[in-house]
């Protein structure tokens, strides 16, 4: 056999060989490899996860594991887990599958009207990956209150309710941070200037603004609600909201999940700081996270002579309002008659 013969014969065993390679690579890396019958998936990988953490997780996704763990291990993804959330869709290949294991995906983390800063850690911790332990550490522990100006008492007037945008393993420290951030965004000179014309601190606004958010649903009113509670505070009346006397009863309970639709006679002597009835000036802190047209109601209130008001039964959600007491009772006796009809009670 002379040399040319040779060496075309090596030259297409190579070939053949080359060719089987490339096609075990091809089956192994870039055909589909996936089991689940959505379009989309999400996967979430936890903090510190090692590679047989992320196969337990990854197991049920793929067709053929073994086919998953040589892209994996050749591509050295087994020795450099990344935390987070990722998305998988369906007929992925398994090279696809461990880039996307590679693309952490934001987390859109919306949250407004919480009674209590436990309601806020369950639901951030519904949507993120650290506890509601570890989050409530984070916005108690004494340095973010120094830091912001507010006590456990007041700090629920540091979140303002809005949709934020977090990766899913973001530590709780990080989560406090850029929510405190987002605070003091908020309170730019602006409004910190129409609070101080008000003669209230930003965490003081907060906690009206959480009261006129609970008496009234309608943000169109709100800035008459909030007329009214300010011309309360500088005759220096008692503010006799019934939402603090409903969050008192709520908080003296420890029972934020009960309804309470209506407020009697008797409720208005329970012993609470936060009754308004037997407490003059603003409840020690926020009845709820009060949202942004609650606060900017406060900041623009409406100037008028009202210092009373109660539910308007010919105008369903709204009030009537009444600048004295004679005119207040007229408005309460109709509404009273029109509960009565209705046969609501707590």
């Amino acid at each position: 056999m002379n040399v040319k013969k040779v060496f075309s014969i090596i030259v297409v065993a190579g070939a053949l060989v080359a060719t089987s390679i490339c096609v075990y690579v091809y089956f192994k890396a870039f055909t589909p490899n996936t089991k689940f019958s959505q379009n989309e998936v999400f996967v979430y990988i936890p903090t510190n996860s090692t590679y047989e953490d992320v196969k337990g997780i990854m197991e049920p996704m793929v067709e053929n594991f073994s086919k998953f763990d040589f892209v994996a291990t050749s591509r050295n993804y087994d020795t450099s887990v990344k935390s987070g959330k990722f998305l998988l869709k369906n007929g992925m290949t398994s090279f696809d599958i461990v880039r996307s294991l590679r693309l952490d995906v934001p987390v859109k983390v919306a949250f407004n009207n919480q009674e209590t800063i436990e309601k806020l850690v369950e639901r951030l911790s519904s949507q993120l990956e650290p506890d509601t332990s570890t989050l409530k550490e984070a916005f108690t522990n004494p340095k973010f209150l120094e830091e912001n100006d507010v006590t456990e008492e007041t700090i629920l007037a540091v979140f303002i309710p809005n949709t934020y945008e977090f990766y899913w393993d973001t530590p709780a420290d990080k989560i406090a941070s850029k929510l405190a951030k987002e605070y003091k965004k908020f309170w730019n000179q602006e409004r910190l200037d129409k609070a101080k014309a008000k003669n209230l601190t930003p965490t003081e606004v907060s906690i009206l603004a959480s009261i006129v958010q609970k008496e009234t649903a309608k943000v169109d009113e709100r800035p008459a609600v909030a007329g009214v509670y300010l011309n309360r505070l500088q005759q220096e009346m008692p503010l006799q909201a019934d939402p603090t006397v409903i969050y008192a009863i709520k908080k003296n309970s420890g029972d934020f999940d009960q309804e309470i639709k209506r407020v009697f006679f008797n409720d208005l002597r329970i012993n609470s700081p936060y009754n308004t009835y037997i407490n003059k000036g603003l409840p020690p802190g926020p009845i709820a996270m009060p949202d942004v047209s609650s606060i900017d109601a406060v900041l623009n209130a409406e100037n008028h002579d009202y210092i009373y008001f109660c539910a308007n039964p010919d105008k369903p959600g709204y009030h009537a309002f009444a600048s004295n007491y004679a005119m207040h009772q007229e408005n309460a006796k109709r509404y009273s008659a029109w509960v009565n009809k209705l046969g609501i009670n707590r």
